[in-house]
């Protein structure tokens, strides 16, 4: 019973997984989500707008900057948490003799 609800189970992700793949629009299609107004808004007048000579280095520096501050923000807390916890373990087990 359990063995067939979960082929089952596994039987519908996988249908599902396959219509949603044929509902997407071809590669280099006009009609895929990345040709939408915001692209054609960048390109159009992000170096006017900010001066910038490249059109990635103005959109990463001005209009997505809290966006890049808070993933620089996650990188260095997740890289803080993992030394902190590796100089823990440096320390377990390597207690001194007071004697």
């Amino acid at each position: 019973m359990r063995k067939g609800l979960f082929i089952f189970v596994l039987a519908m992700l996988f249908f599902i997984l396959s219509y949603s793949v044929m509902q997407m629009p071809a590669l280099g299609s006009v009609n895929n989500p990345s040709y939408n107004a915001t692209t054609r808004y960048y390109l159009s007048n992000s170096t006017t707008e900010t001066g910038a000579q490249n059109v990635i280095a103005a959109i990463i520096t001005d209009y997505r900057a809290f966006d890049t501050l808070g993933e620089t923000t996650v990188l260095f807390t997740s890289i803080a948490a993992v030394l902190s916890v590796l100089a823990g373990l440096g320390h377990h087990g390597k207690e001194e003799d007071h004697g």
